[in-house]
């Protein structure tokens, strides 16, 4: 071969490889879809890794979806980066706009889709559970389960023998391959934040541990859900201990009731539940839901009063009271009228008590 062919020769590997490295750049870095010429934005996919995918499956699924451009190519870009060693399960939310270094930024860093869901103040475990479970973002039962798990309990730094009261109420974002035990681990972390160590301070100054506040304040969640009542069913509560009088609280016996049907009957308030606050006297032996940040302030923090009773308006609010006779007025004006039989049984205990729940 004399100097003019390999001249050639090598003009021709000099050609092709350019032309191999522009495709090289248009498959690895280079967008399937250009954002700027599209008449509209590229269409979001949702793609599931499952646990075991090897990178070579989920680049032919990328390929298949039309999120790049090249099968091989993104292999060789994973490869290069060593991101094909694992990619975390999950979900993903990938378009065609973007560069194929970006989706595998994304999948390598393991950035899923979180779903936002709230857990309202009040709930209990069960119907946390239930929430979860209904946006198949964990298992109903395997979340139960871990929750009255005296082991798993135990790896919370607890020594309680449900969780109970401890999950505390907040909107999360949640990956759909969330474990139960993650899950439940950031409603305990998420509670620590708001049970800060100044309100772990003030339960010490009132003779109170975290776990009676978080019942009391459970009570109170489930009392009212009026801001400016919670300090002053708060005192009724606090005041009532104080005096050794059983707390009456109807929330409390719902409970610990086996069944209940929406309708609170004479024989459940004397029903033998250590959750009986009609026959037991002081706190029940555990929250009873989960509360929020502003009852366990409340629990901490109840309103200077000397009220004793409260009876419910039957608008939400409550009517309270000092003395037995300003509580029977308030019964009389109130329940009597629109609940003849609740208002009879209440004025037969022998002592006296707050208004049924609606």
């Amino acid at each position: 071969m004399n100097r003019e062919q390999r001249a050639w020769l090598i003009a021709l590997v000099l050609c092709v490889a350019g032309i191999a490295g522009y495709l090289a750049a248009q498959w690895l870095l280079l967008p399937l879809v250009n954002q700027t010429r599209a008449s509209e934005p590229p269409a979001v996919r949702i793609i599931v890794v499952s646990e075991g995918t090897t990178f070579r499956q989920l680049a032919s699924m990328l390929e298949h979806e039309r999120l790049i451009a090249s099968q091989w190519g993104f292999e060789i870009l994973g490869r290069l980066t060593w991101a094909d060693r694992r990619i975390p399960a999950g979900e993903y939310a990938l378009h065609a706009g973007m560069r194929p270094t970006e989706i595998l930024r994304i999948l390598r860093d393991g950035h899923v889709v979180h779903y936002p869901v709230t857990i309202p103040e009040g709930y209990t475990v069960a119907q946390i559970a239930s929430l979860l479970d209904q946006r198949g973002l964990a298992d109903k039962a395997e979340l139960l389960g871990l929750a009255h798990n005296q082991d798993f309990i135990r790896t919370q730094g607890l020594d309680v023998s449900s969780l109970e009261g401890y999950l505390f109420p907040n909107t999360y974002h949640v990956a759909r391959h969330a474990t139960s035990k993650e899950i439940i681990s950031t409603m305990v972390a998420d509670l620590w934040q708001a049970f800060a160590p100044e309100l772990r301070a003030r339960a010490k100054d009132i003779n109170m541990s975290v776990h009676q506040v978080l019942t009391l304040a459970s009570v109170i969640e489930k009392e009212t859900s009026v801001d400016g009542e919670r300090e002053l069913i708060s005192a009724v509560f606090h005041n009532r201990l104080r005096r050794k009088i059983p707390l009456q609280s109807d929330p409390t016996v719902i409970y610990g009731l086996k069944a209940y049907d929406g309708n609170l009957r004479k024989r459940d308030l004397s029903s033998a539940s250590p959750y009986n606050t009609y026959r037991v006297r002081g706190l029940p032996p555990g929250p009873i839901a989960n509360p929020g940040a502003r009852s366990i302030r409340a629990a901490l923090f109840p309103a200077p009063t000397t009220f004793l009773y409260f009876v419910s308006r039957n608008d939400g609010t409550h009517v309270f009271s000092s003395t037995l006779a300003e509580h029977n007025r308030a019964v009389n004006k109130y329940q009597r009228r629109s609940v003849r039989t609740q208002a009879s049984r209440m004025m037969r205990l022998t002592a006296p008590s707050f208004s049924l729940s609606p």
